[in-house]
């Protein structure tokens, strides 16, 4: 591949930026980004090489914290374990939390990039494993640098205080409880609103996407072991099986969603894996499940964890198991609901910056995120997409009805330029928006 010199590169990157802006994203605020921009793209290159799995960001943490030093931030770091917090004053006026997540994946990178990750690690289990940025946390931190940068640079426009919060381990579900019982509403400031952008692998880059209220899903991991009697495989009747029984519990699991959840109320019960048994002729002792389980509401999430136990135990019961499976609920997040006032009121305000074709209302799914713990503890609470798809890329996937990869792939590859700029734009307009004027 042909390598620009230096120079070159920081002209080119700061073309781009320029040309990826949207074109009514004309606040003043906004203008030193484009000379930020070879820097911004630097950093997301440095991130991108170098990720680090969930509580283990230290390293990603002390880039993060150096950048908000340099802004003028007070950074206190280790909150919630590998987290940090920065504070900037700025006169009276409303609190605004803006976070970022700091982890990445234990996926081999496959793009082929020049600054593709190779790096490895030793996870908690004792394994050795690659690591990848491959949901965008390197995007969602070069914006949130970009946006503490530009509000600090234009203090004059606004009054408040901004809290920037580098969370971990948002991957595992766990960062923000962490900090929150590390003290992040009491040690510092209580925002009075909670921003964070996620990048989205389907909508093309320089696109905006909000869902006002129940955005992303009650997230439960479950582990049934169902225990039997093993034996002979040709002797089935000394046996009491327990791949059969669990065979009948999964059948038996799909009829929740099917006949005892309102078909109004969206509900998942997936069986992602089920281990039992070493050899074609004998009936094990025990066979293991494992399951995920989503829903929006906290009832029906109760809901769906109890029929769960109760169909498992039944069905073991029924088969005359020698006791009553075992059943663990484990890395539980809660339903991300965006406040719909203030998802109106930021989605105006995007609207007015970077068109409305560029701001669109989208639908919510079932993936999760543990930023729903801000919302949870108080405080009115908005995430909110940007495109990282690159724009003829999309057109042409839609048209051919080509899969693009996914966030969590090993190939996924944010179209970094516009979509930082993007995101640093967002981050910023949505901040200013909320904090006070002069």
């Amino acid at each position: 591949m042909h390598r620009l010199p230096f120079s070159a590169i920081a002209v080119a990157a700061l073309v781009l930026f320029v040309h990826a802006a949207p074109d009514r994203a004309a606040s003043p605020v906004l203008a030193p980004l484009d000379t930020l921009a070879p820097d911004l793209e630097a950093l997301y290159s440095d991130l991108h090489r170098n990720p680090e799995l969930s509580f283990h960001e230290e390293k990603t943490a002390a880039k993060m914290a150096e950048r908000l030093r340099a802004a003028g931030f007070e950074v206190t770091t280790g909150v919630g374990r590998t987290g940090l917090v920065g504070v900037l004053r700025n006169g009276k006026g409303p609190t605004v939390m803006v976070r970022t997540d700091l982890d990445g994946l234990p996926v081999e990178e496959k793009t082929g990039l020049p600054d593709a990750s190779k790096a490895t690690t030793t996870d908690d289990s004792g394994e050795t494993v690659s690591v990848m940025h491959a949901c965008g946390h390197d995007i969602h931190m070069t914006s949130w640098v970009g946006a503490a940068t530009l509000l600090s640079k234009a203090r004059e426009r606004w009054r408040g205080t901004l809290v920037f919060v580098g969370q971990p381990a948002e991957e595992r579900g766990g960062g923000a409880a962490a900090m929150l019982k590390d003290g992040l509403f009491t040690r510092f400031p209580k925002p009075d609103f909670a921003i964070a952008l996620h990048d989205s692998a389907s909508l093309p880059a320089g696109q905006i996407e909000y869902v006002p209220g129940y955005a992303l899903a009650n997230v439960d991991s479950v582990d049934i072991t169902i225990f039997g009697r093993g034996g002979h495989g040709a002797y089935p009747h000394t046996t009491v099986d327990p791949i059969v029984i669990a065979a009948r519990t999964i059948m038996a699991l799909q009829t929740i969603v099917a006949r005892e959840n309102s078909p109004l109320d969206p509900a998942v019960v997936t069986v992602g894996s089920i281990h039992g048994g070493t050899k074609h002729n004998i009936i094990p002792d025990e066979v293991r499940l494992q399951l995920t389980v989503r829903s929006y509401k906290d009832d029906v999430r109760k809901r769906l964890l109890a029929a769960i136990a109760r169909i498992a135990k039944a069905e073991a019961a029924g088969a005359g198991a020698p006791k009553e499976p075992e059943i663990a609920v484990t890395d539980g997040t809660p339903a991300t609901y965006n406040d719909p006032a203030l998802t109106r009121r930021i989605a105006a305000a995007l609207s007015r910056s970077f068109g409305e074709k560029n701001v669109l209302e989208g639908e919510p799914v079932m993936g999760g995120e543990d930023f729903s713990e801000y919302g949870r503890a108080g405080v009115p609470a908005l995430i909110f997409w940007v495109g990282a798809v690159e724009p003829a890329r999309f057109e042409k996937a839609k048209a051919s009805g080509a899969p693009l990869p996914s966030l969590h792939s090993s190939e996924f590859a944010p179209d970094r330029r516009p979509t930082i700029r993007t995101g640093v734009s967002a981050l910023t307009l949505a901040a200013l928006e909320l904090l006070g004027k002069p």
